[in-house]
């Protein structure tokens, strides 16, 4: 069966000439469920990882509601940085391209960084499409230079980072300037409790998708290498001496660690770009442009910054630090295997990373323990096994042990008297146990 995928939507044949030559053949799993949807005009909240496709799982269904016979805002896409408003905004023009609409679908880009009168001059007629940043569109709407309250579509793109950069509140701004029965798309990797409240306030009963992360263990590698005594820098270098990465993101926990790492890898002579949110502007664009035109093999970043950009090429993801939460492990290694590419992600371990470890393995993960001395990776067996192994762990050696006479006044010898009777008293609860059943 060759037939495109795209056709069971029913869009119009302008949206499928543009997914023919966007080489888009089967919908991805949030495409599949989110599109019906937003054709029928529901608001959705979308859950899922960087690169499962969920930029167009909205813009298909929109654009392909376009009403030209009106010269006003129908829809207003909000992302939480520039990068991310910039890389949309290429996906929109990219679509209106292909779809032979340039002269009429007119679309633009509201991103702080711009000249603002020219702006407010190139306003004076009305986009169909706004695209931007929460806190420049609002500013252009306080000034009257735009209205959005015509918008019958409002989309908040990477939920979650508008919250931790600060910007909900300019979108609650926005909220209120629009319609109350706005279509309202919310699309997030995680769900903190902060934007459940959110939700609360301005979605009565929206439709909720979730996809849960496949990884298949052939095209994605997880490797774990405990840190023991040493130093994150010294492992990461050894590393470095065993791949030879196309491009490989360091993951942090914080900006404090990523400068501190990055500093020690430059020391050490690994040429390494850094990217967190304590960046100016103008920084970030010149790190991303100097990854772009490939003078970087490594890339120390945390997990905010790295999210509100793409960057294309990633071979291999490090995690000098395990993150706390399940999600950004998942998002941190969506990085590389994208678009069903290989990739390999390498993490540090301590002990209590452990928990997390076994979180993830229940969902599917499969991980390998190795070292790497010298540029050389070695196997290596999980840093908790012998712990765990005299570790009295079953439930039987707990209950034996409850009732084996602890002596006051001991003898030498008085262990091993006590190990045989736990040994005994548990044969015993054996027999009974299995007389029970």
């Amino acid at each position: 069966m060759n037939e495109n995928q795209f056709k069971q939507f029913q869009l119009q044949p302008v949206m499928l000439n543009a997914v023919e030559k966007l080489k888009f053949k089967k919908p991805t799993e949030i495409q599949e469920k989110v599109i019906p949807m937003i054709l029928k005009g529901k608001s959705v909240i979308g859950q899922s990882r960087t690169g499962s496709g969920k930029t167009h799982a909205y813009l298909l269904p929109l654009l392909n509601k376009m009403d030209t016979t009106k010269r006003e805002v129908q829809f207003v896409i909000t992302a939480p940085t520039r990068e991310l408003a910039m890389q949309i905004y290429d996906e929109v023009r990219k679509i209106i391209t292909f779809a032979n609409k340039e002269e009429e679908w007119i679309t633009k880009l509201l991103v702080g960084g711009t000249d603002k009168q020219k702006m407010m001059e190139k306003l004076k007629r009305p986009p169909h499409i706004v695209v931007g940043t929460p806190g420049r569109i609002l500013d252009l709407v306080s000034e009257e230079a735009l209205s959005i309250y015509s918008a019958k579509s409002f989309v908040i793109d990477e939920a979650d980072l508008m919250l931790d950069l600060g910007f909900i509140n300019e979108v609650d701004q926005l909220l209120l300037r629009s319609q109350r029965d706005i279509q309202l798309l919310v699309f997030s990797a995680t769900i903190p409790q902060r934007l459940q409240q959110f939700f609360k306030k301005y979605l009565e009963n929206p439709e909720y998708v979730k996809i849960d992360d496949h990884f298949s263990p052939e095209t994605m590698e997880h490797l774990l290498i405990a840190v023991k005594h040493r130093q994150e820098a010294d492992i990461i270098v050894d590393i470095s001496k065993a791949i030879n990465p196309y491009l490989a993101i360091i993951f942090t926990n914080g900006k404090k660690q990523a400068d501190e790492l990055a500093s020690s890898l430059q020391e050490k002579g690994l040429e390494v770009g850094i990217i967190h949110g304590g960046l100016t502007p103008r920084e970030r664009k010149r790190v991303l442009k100097d990854i772009q035109n490939l003078r970087y093999q490594y890339v120390v970043a945390t997990d905010l910054a790295a999210r509100g950009i793409d960057i294309k090429g990633v071979s291999h993801v490090i995690n000098a630090q395990i993150p706390k939460e399940e999600e950004f492990y998942i998002h941190r290694v969506g990085r590389t295997a994208r678009a069903g590419l290989e990739g390999t992600a390498i993490s540090l371990y301590r002990e209590e990373d452990l928990k997390l470890v076994q979180k993830l393995e229940e969902k599917g993960l499969q991980f390998t323990y190795v070292d790497v001395k010298n540029g050389e990776w070695k196997e290596a067996k999980p840093w908790n096994e012998r712990h765990l192994r005299t570790k009295i762990t079953t439930e039987l050696e707990k209950e034996a042990w409850k009732q084996v006479r602890k002596k006051q006044k001991v003898k030498p010898g008085y262990k091993k008297k006590m190990k045989k009777q736990q040994e005994s008293i548990k044969k015993q609860l054996a027999k009974k146990s299995k007389y029970k059943k």
